[in-house]
């Protein structure tokens, strides 16, 4: 027994070794090959996919069982036809690998898991169970659509939030000499988010050789962002007709400072009545009941004292 013990510990020993040797020689190679990317490409940016959570592999595993609903869920395509489902996808950033097919398939795999569920509480005797039967598919249906447009709509506000920071750094790297092309590359590294999603495949676009005109049309249609497609069509204008790069990011960069002002006095015009219409309508009302209540109880708490007195 003592010998198949000590047989036991010298093979762990020996296979740990082992996985310590091929863990630093693993290492080595690899930073051997991400240095050979970067003298080939100039480029030190390589997180090009995001690491994933474990929800949302497990989401990713149960959306392949969409894949057998596609074909139905593109012909049922109410309120999602599939030209408008892959532009909500363009500007959400393609959120789980989703594809248009995909898409389609998974609104017809929740409204059956509604409808399943429609079922189960019917019969469980729930009260009000007999509008499940109709209200949990339809809210299966529509949950896919109403995430991604809020997925594409988070998204594109993001992206107008980070802009003017973004423009005023690459402004100051431009006037610096920096060419506009490496200007990109360094200032992307140090922001997060879609505006580096959206530049560095921009970045990328150009080294496979894409025109770079056809690289802002791109861009311009993967987002709809007022202020950044108002940037991309002034980088397009000062191509073609030879405007200083630097000047350009400097103006829009002014421009957007002022349109967020602006955006922050408008949501706060439109909070002011939303605040009123509560009070008016919750708070007032609720602090009439209590006094009212608290002055009923007082008044039969001395109707009762007289009564008892006089009953005497």
């Amino acid at each position: 027994m003592d010998a198949l013990i000590i047989t036991s510990l010298f093979l762990f020993l020996l296979f740990f070794v082992i996985f310590l040797k091929e863990a630093f020689k693993y290492s080595i190679e690899k930073e051997k090959l991400i240095a050979h990317v970067h003298e080939t490409t100039g480029n030190k940016v390589y997180d090009v996919r995001k690491r994933q959570t474990s929800s949302q592999k497990w989401i990713k595993r149960l959306l392949t069982y969409s894949d057998d609903y596609a074909a139905l869920g593109q012909r049922v395509n109410f309120f999602s036809e599939s030209h408008e489902v892959e532009e909500w996808l363009l500007k959400a950033g393609r959120p789980l690998d989703l594809t248009v097919a995909r898409f389609q398939g998974a609104k017809i795999l929740l409204a059956l898991f509604g409808f399943i569920a429609g079922i189960a509480f019917f019969l469980l005797g729930f009260p009000f169970a007999q509008f499940g039967l109709i209200i949990w598919p339809l809210a299966g249906y529509f949950l896919p659509i109403f995430l991604l447009k809020r997925k594409a709509r988070e998204r594109q506000n993001q992206l107008r939030y980070d802009l003017p920071e973004f423009l005023d750094t690459v402004s100051v790297t431009l006037q610096a000499g920096v060419s506009l092309d490496q200007a990109l590359r360094d200032v992307i590294q140090f922001f997060q988010g879609p505006l580096r999603e959206e530049f560095s495949r921009f970045n990328q676009e150009l080294d496979l050789g894409v025109p770079r005109e056809k690289a802002y049309e791109q861009l311009l249609r993967r987002n709809d962002n007022p202020e950044f497609q108002m940037l991309i069509k002034a980088l397009i204008q000062g191509m073609r007709l030879g405007v200083p790069i630097a000047v350009t990011f400097k103006i829009q960069s002014e421009n957007m400072r002022r349109i967020r002002k602006e955006l922050i006095k408008e949501k706060a015009a439109k909070a002011s009545p939303k605040v009123t219409l509560i009070t008016t309508f919750v708070v007032a009302p609720t602090a009439i009941m209590l006094i009212g209540g608290l002055m009923v109880l007082n008044i039969m708490e001395n109707v009762s004292l007289f009564s008892n007195f006089f009953g005497k």
